[in-house]
């Protein structure tokens, strides 16, 4: 189960790429407040929210994790429960057939993670594109016993367009 607030195009998109490359952190909370209404029921009975993380360079270079910005912002627990142990190229620069392999192993259990076996967890992340990047951090989750993962997204990208 999965949900995105809109469409990654338009001022959406310009909202985003704000928020998460001109480091307007002050988006987070509005950014927040827009996907909790089309994820009410991604969240409701949730137990841990997770957001995505970056590699340690990347927030680092960045100044924050746009993913947690948002996890904040969504009135559930959240939980860093995932590390990216490796550096991989931006999804964004790679084709859509290339995006799983990028992520092959990148994410690990973080070893403060809560339990998490037999709990619903929602991964938090800015936009969905292929989906890559959530399979690859739910399947981490999943080897940690977690019961269901589900996503929720600021925005879904088109790969037609």
């Amino acid at each position: 189960m999965g949900s995105a607030a809109g469409r990654y195009e338009g001022s959406l998109r310009a909202i985003i790429h704000a928020y998460k490359y001109e480091g307007r952190w002050s988006l987070a909370a509005p950014l927040a407040r827009l996907i909790v209404p089309t994820g009410r029921d991604v969240l409701c009975d949730a137990d841990w929210v997770i957001p995505v993380p970056l590699h340690p360079w990347r927030r680092l270079t960045r100044g924050f994790n746009q993913a947690a910005g948002l996890a904040n912002g969504l009135g559930r627990p959240v939980a860093h429960a995932l590390w990216r142990r490796r550096h991989t190229t931006p999804q964004v620069n790679l084709p859509a057939h290339s995006r799983h392999a990028n992520l092959d192993g990148a994410f690990v259990l973080s070893p403060w993670a809560p339990a998490l076996a037999g709990r619903v967890v929602v991964l938090v992340d800015d936009v969905r594109t292929t989906g890559s990047t959530l399979v690859a951090c739910a399947e981490v989750l999943k080897r940690a016993g977690v019961r269901e993962t589900r996503a929720l997204t600021i925005a879904i990208a088109d790969l037609r367009g």
